[in-house]
């Protein structure tokens, strides 16, 4: 996105001479502070991240998760004197992006030096006993978040937490237990006084904040008069928070000398000059020096595009470049001003200058409220955002609207460059290259008469980039007449352009006539006549969003001048506004049937550990002596020929030891792989099937050197015809070989004696993993026998040692796969991680050489798969009492270019099309889609998800056409207990009626279902919705023989106990719950219960982690060797009674010779489906759940909130609620996300994955959970014939799908706004409900002119496949 490679310097040899006599004095020493320890470097290298940097000295508890400062997994704090403010500021900071070099003078603080197990910071105590930390990967980052803002405020509001992690993700807990920590520590929650803690109200509660003379309870003092200073309040079991005992500033660095800093390598130069006039001399001599600020751009630039900037400056440290001031008729701003800075700069502005004259900087402190997140804010600059010129900046728009003037200094002198004429075309500016960007001087507004508003539109709320934003001013004369117009827009077009044509009309029009607001919208759609496939796509959303914010400011400058009242649409002023997020949780749900262990809530085993950056994961293990880095080398085409593949530039490159292909394989038949299928290759042979299909490998002695090899590589193809949708598979026939069907009873009877047939289409996408840690493995040939130990981040040890045995040519008893832990995996790694492995482990078998390699988050999409988009052609009868008759289906899904699981998830999909209802007549139908895609894969719910999003989709459409409430046709057709579904599976233990029923009563279902039309009456564009979905969820492998699990206990002489099981730690608990099934079973504590690892050497032939029946498995499987174990130590506690330790009993017992290792085994009993015959039990069980979500759309913008969301979920006795609760939470969020902001796009004309990393693709944030959101278990029945371990049941897959009820309220506010305009179509809405889909859903004057039609054989810019 840069004007372009720069990879020799354009300048003359003079120059360069002359360049190198200046900076011959400057300084090659990086000097700055350590978790409070002094480090000194001389040789920096200037293309070494700060995350590469303290990864390589071991401190590894900040983490890698996308390179792009989009998740905040590499969150660190870099504390620093502020030249802007004049004090101190911890700045948290995405380490990915911050060159090291950078952090000369500053003190960098990482996870490790706030805090470790023993002696944790209360940041990381409170988040893990809180249960805040899952797979944990994104916790060390989500703890630095917090403890940079209590460094910087000891006391922040509820608001200040609710957006300190706008720059962090976490796709395992759902954010409600992180925020319900993090909470602790607001002023509200840690006054000793506040209500929520016993108090009789704080004084901000009581609105008694220092008034009247009454002293605030936080100034030391609480009015009373004993004086006496109020105590912090800390929350119970919980370490006090003491901001005096935090790591201090260094001294040192108080004092720390600025002196202008060379450092290079043969690649790269990098300057730090100190003070403007060295900028400007470097500038001078060396005119193509990229400039760098924050690096937010430039290190995406260098890491993604491979551009290769030969020199570069920062200016981070330029005091003269940070400065501010506030004159009569202007605010100036230094270029180089951070946007944190920034933000209080335009408060103080608001506040210097007053309401009215103040509004442009009201408009810019709106638009960097949604401006990435903290961490980027904390760097980034406003020169960086000009210099840039992307054309969906959020701020340029405003500095050209509010007729800003950039002051350009050079060694020449000063230029004055006027806004209005910056850009000039894509990327490309008017300041000359010799030049900098010194400050920004922003006009103040008149007192009277001009109005300047600021609007964004995005895929998600917060730290997104814009679809389409505004920002937008008139000045009226006193007659309302206007005087001038700057309607600015970004993401229109290739730079941030003026609306020309509709700021000619307004000139000179009378503001509060309405042909005015019809004349600028004519106008309008004339500036923006976008074409059907216009770069970036969304062209009729784009133009209604161009439409829709003038409507909002046209009256929003009408409420704020004297007109009838009946001309304002004040319904459009506005925009959705979020409160402070809250929710409950039953705690007591599982008192009934609490044992000593079993039944209480408990933290997870590792959430310490992960919260103090003490785990470890995959790439954190050590360096092995000898090692080479992998980066795979990919397919760039969807379809084609291999031609030629030529490594030689690449091994010409330093650092590249080789590059290894198909060539490399020990046997040709080896090559080939797949489950259950052995339908594709580790490396491609002569063809290729999609973009991102492996081709080889590069081995380097470094990471960068092995992705420069990588993209060195050359490749020559033949293109062949791709095929990306169903709809195209379909249309040519291109299937697997793969059919099923479900069939019961005589549906075309049914469809006879229905009152009415109705047809219709489902249709849903798929959904990327974005499991925090990406795919990971390092492999460790041994020197004897062929020997391989495989570190994998996999939730499938024993295929992965099967396959890499193979590959390899020895028997899997030599090879040894290890899993400590997972950063999360869905899915996303019970085949596709076996890829890596055998790819790393062929390269490593070859050379006899450890092989270690870590994908990046794009090398993971490209590469994983994801979950299965699906569609249906349904046929449904139903009478007009709402009774269904029969249903026939027709169900497809994408399953890429091979076949992998896909079979089994269109199979699932099949067993949960018919939902939680009874069809007395069905036939439906399953095929695989044969595309050129990635090869899809697992994904929590596994074609669950899909069958009854089917389900529930016609459920919604025929409700409508019957004119009948939805809910009520859910509870006609609802399955009543023991009676059998579709498969012929009899529902025991039937809760989902109970639950219903419950769910509407405990959420008032039915007075806000009144409620919300009495709003959707009185509101013309904002609309709320309600939605109630039940779901049931079979628990049970479809593959028989996976319906087992062993386990290996030991008891060692100290009675300490040793577990291992063939179930992998992925975040979910699973190891938590098997040490206390084995505490209780063995009657010890669960601290004297150990996992190390998940290995194919201790329970040999696991199945893989998944389709929620882990707990069962492995439980049982535990439970099995500890009853033998009790069983031979019974003699022992009957002789030494019943106070005796364990530690006692196994003394005793070795000392009698006793075996104290138990082998412990269990097979799912009863189970055993036959497909065609429709006999033989399906699943185990059923998890059940029932949720209602509440929301409410901007019909304007596409923009949502949920409101509310209530879950009840049906576990069983749970094992341990507070795991069961983050599963539920955090799955409902996944499936919110899948429903909702989580589109995956194909680039047409490459055949690319275009979504493949946080800037594109956009998985829920802290502030896109439900503002009110409740969970409970259900209680007081009895499960009489569940026979699972405690009769608990599986819970990580079954809550997705109620992240469905917030699609089905956005579809229900829908249908309010399109009768509002008289549109009575059944709306058929398609899965995710994206901001563009809301909005293009809508029936409203605006959104019809805004329409966009394809011409002939145009098509769209993106696919969806």
């Amino acid at each position: 996105m840069a004007p372009g490679v720069v990879d020799e310097p354009a300048v003359s040899k003079d120059l360069r001479q002359s360049l190198e006599n200046l900076t011959l004095d400057y300084d090659d020493t990086l000097r700055f502070y350590l978790n409070g320890t002094k480090v000194t470097l001389d040789n920096a290298d200037p293309e070494v991240t700060l995350l590469e940097y303290l990864r390589g000295i071991g401190l590894t508890g900040t983490k890698l998760g996308c390179a792009e400062g989009g998740c905040g997994a590499c969150t660190v704090v870099v504390s620093q004197y502020n030249p802007t403010t004049k004090s101190i500021y911890h700045a948290s900071v995405n380490a990915c992006l911050a060159p090291l070099v950078s952090v000369d003078g500053k003190h960098v603080i990482t996870v490790e030096g706030i805090g470790n197990v023993k002696k944790p910071h209360p940041t990381q105590e409170r988040i893990a006993k809180s249960n805040g930390s899952q797979c944990g990967f994104c916790t060390p980052g989500i703890v630095m978040s917090l403890y940079a803002l209590l460094r910087n405020n000891t006391d922040p509001t509820t608001h200040e937490i609710e957006e300190a992690f706008d720059g962090n993700l976490c796709r395992c807990t759902g954010y409600r237990p992180i925020l319900d920590a993090a909470q602790t520590f607001s002023i509200e929650k840690t006054c000793g006084k506040a209500t929520s803690n016993g108090g009789s109200g704080c004084c901000m509660e009581n609105g008694t904040d220092g008034v009247n003379g009454g002293a605030c309870c936080k100034s030391g003092t609480d009015g009373d008069a004993n004086d006496q200073p109020i105590k912090r309040f800390t929350p119970p079991g919980f370490i006090e928070y003491k901001p005096d005992t935090e790591l201090i500033f260094p001294p040192a660095l108080r004092k720390h000398d600025f002196k202008p800093l060379v450092f290079g390598t043969k690649r790269k130069k990098w300057f730090r000059p100190a003070t403007l006039q060295q900028l400007l001399q470097i500038k001078h001599y060396y005119p193509s020096a990229k400039v760098i600020g924050g690096s937010t751009e430039t290190q995406i630039e260098t890491k993604f595009k491979a551009m290769n900037y030969a020199s570069s400056v920062f200016v981070g440290d330029i005091a003269e470049l940070r400065q501010y001031s506030l004159d009569d008729e202007y605010l100036e701003i230094g270029g180089n001003v951070v946007l944190t800075d920034l933000e209080c700069i335009a408060k103080e502005a608001i506040e210097h200058y007053g309401e009215a004259r103040g509004q442009p900087f009201a408009a810019i402190l709106k638009q960097i409220r949604y401006f990435a997140g903290r961490q980027i804010r904390n760097v980034g600059t406003p020169a960086g955002n000009l210099a840039t010129a992307s054309p969906i900046s959020d701020l340029n728009p405003v500095f050209v609207a509010s007729n800003a003037v950039i002051i350009a200094k050079s060694l020449e002198g000063t230029t004055e460059l006027p806004m209005s004429s910056f850009f000039k075309a894509y990327r490309v500016t008017s300041l000359p290259p010799d030049a900098i960007i010194a400050s920004i001087r922003i006009p103040v507004a008149k007192d009277r008469g001009e109005y300047i508003r600021a609007y964004k539109q995005a895929k998600r709320k917060d730290d997104d980039i814009a679809i389409v934003n505004a920002a937008l001013r008139v000045k009226l004369s006193e007659a309302h007449t206007v005087d001038a117009a700057d309607l600015i827009y970004g993401g229109m077009a290739p730079t941030t352009i003026a609306a020309k044509k509709a700021n000619e009309y307004l000139v000179g029009k009378k503001f509060t006539d309405p042909q005015t607001l019809e004349g600028v919208m004519n106008a309008l759609e004339q500036d923006f006549d976008l074409r059907f496939g216009v770069p970036g796509g969304m062209a009729t959303y784009r133009k209604s969003l161009a439409l829709g914010f003038f409507y909002k400011f046209y009256h929003e400058v009408l409420s704020q001048i004297a007109v009838e009242e009946e001309q304002i649409d004040r319904e459009a002023v506005g925009e959705i506004e979020r409160v402070i997020s809250f929710g409950k949780k039953d705690h007591k749900s599982s008192v009934a049937y609490e044992q000593k262990i079993l039944g209480k809530e408990k933290e997870h085993v590792s959430a310490m550990k992960q919260c103090t950056g003490e785990a470890q994961y995959t790439d954190d293990i050590p360096h092995q002596q000898n090692e080479l880095y992998g980066c795979l080398v990919l397919s760039t085409k969807a379809h084609a020929k291999l031609i030629s593949v030529n490594a030689s530039p690449a091994l010409e490159l330093p650092g590249v030891f080789d590059f290894v292909s198909h060539e490399d394989v020990q046997d040709p038949k080896a090559n080939w792989w797949g489950a259950p299928n052995c339908d594709e290759v580790f490396f491609a042979v002569d063809e290729v099937f999609t973009a991102g299909q492996p081709i080889g490998i590069i081995l380097a002695d470094t990471a960068k050197h092995a992705e420069a090899g990588a993209r060195a590589v050359k490749i020559e193809y033949e293109d062949l015809p791709a095929i990306f949708t169903i709809e195209e598979a379909i249309e040519k026939e291109s299937y697997f070989d793969h059919y099923r069907y479900i069939q019961k009873g005589d549906v075309e009877a049914g469809f006879k004696n229905s009152d009415h047939v109705f047809t219709g289409t489902a249709r849903m996408g798929g959904q990327e993993h974005f499991y925090l840690e990406t795919m990971a493995c390092v492999i460790v040939p041994k020197p004897e026998d062929g020997e391989l130990e495989i570190f994998s981040s996999t939730q499938n040890a024993s295929e992965t040692q099967a396959y890499l045995a193979k590959l390899t040519g020895v028997d899997a008893n030599k090879v040894v796969c290890r899993v400590k832990r997972l950063g999360g995996g869905f899915g996303g790694k019970e085949t596709r991680s076996v890829q890596l492995a055998g790819i790393c482990a062929t390269a490593a078998h070859k050379h006899r050489r450890p092989v270690r390699c870590m994908l990046n988050r794009d090398e993971d999409i490209l590469t994983s798969g994801q979950r299965h988009p699906f569609l249906a052609y349904w046929k449904v009868g139903v009478n007009k009492d709402g009774k269904l008759q029969a249903l026939d289906a027709d169900v497809f899904n994408n399953a890429g270019w091979s076949q992998d699981l896909s079979a089994a998830v269109v199979d699932r999909a099949l067993s949960h099309v018919d939902g939680c209802y009874k069809f007395p007549n069905i036939f439906v139908r399953g095929r695989l889609a044969k595309t050129n895609t990635v090869s899809n894969t697992a994904f929590r719910g596994f074609g669950g998800p899909q069958g009854m999003f089917i389900c529930e989709t016609f459920m919604e459409e025929i409700a409508d056409h019957l004119g009948m409430p939805v809910e009520k046709l859910r509870q006609i057709n609802m399955y009543k207990s023991n009676e059998q579904t579709h498969f012929n599976q009899e529902l025991k233990d039937w809760y989902v009626p109970l639950m219903y029923k419950q769910v509407q009563e405990e959420s008032e279902y039915a007075r806000r279902r009144a409620e919300i039309e009495d709003f959707n009456k009185t509101h013309k564009w904002n609309k709320r919705g309600l939605a109630l979905i039940p779901t049931k969820f079979g628990i049970s492998f479809t593959a028989l023989f996976l319906n087992q699990a062993g386990a290996l206990v030991h008891i060692y002489h100290d009675g300490s106990v040793l577990l291992a099981h063939g179930g992998t730690e992925m975040g979910q608990g699973l190891h938590t719950k098997m040490i206390m099934i084995a505490a209780e079973a063995l009657k010890v504590p669960p601290e004297n219960v150990f996992i190390s690892e998940t290995a194919t050497n201790t329970v040999a032939n696991a199945s893989s982690t998944a389709a929620s029946a882990s707990s069962d498995l492995n439980g049982y499987a535990i439970w099995n060797a500890c009853a033998q174990l009790n069983e031979r130590l019974q003699p022992y506690r009957e002789k030494l009674g019943p106070d005796a330790t364990m530690k006692e009993i196994a003394h005793a017992a070795y000392f009698d010779r006793v075996n104290l290792s138990a082998n412990g085994f269990y097979k799912t009993p009863d189970i055993g489906y036959v497909w065609g015959p429709n006999t033989g039990q399906m699943f185990y069980y059923f998890t059940q759940g029932v949720t209602a979500a509440e929301v409410e759309i901007d019909t304007l913008t596409g923009d949502w909130t949920c409101l509310r969301a209530d879950i009840k979920m049906d576990v069983g006795r749970s094992i341990n609620p507070a795991i069961d609760y983050g599963q539920i939470e955090g799955a409902f969020i996944q499936g919110q996300g899948l429903f909702t902001t989580e589109e995956m796009l194909w680039h047409r004309a490459s055949g690319q994955i275009f979504t493949r990393g946080p800037g594109a693709y956009k998985i829920p944030g802290f502030r896109d959970i439900p503002q009110e959101f409740n969970v409970s278990l259900l209680k007081d029945v009895n499960w009489e014939n569940l026979r699972t371990i405690q009769r608990s049941r599986g819970v990580g897959e079954p809550p997705l799908f109620m992240g469905s009820a917030v699609f089905f309220a956005i579809r229900d506010a829908l249908k309010a706004a399109r009768k509002q305009f008289g549109e009575t179509e059944v709306l058929k809405l398609q899965s995710p409900a994206t901001v563009e889909r809301i909005r293009v859903s809508c029936a409203d004057p605006i959104i019809k002119r805004s329409l966009v039609l394809p011409r002939e054989g145009e098509k769209s810019f993106f696919v969806s496949i």
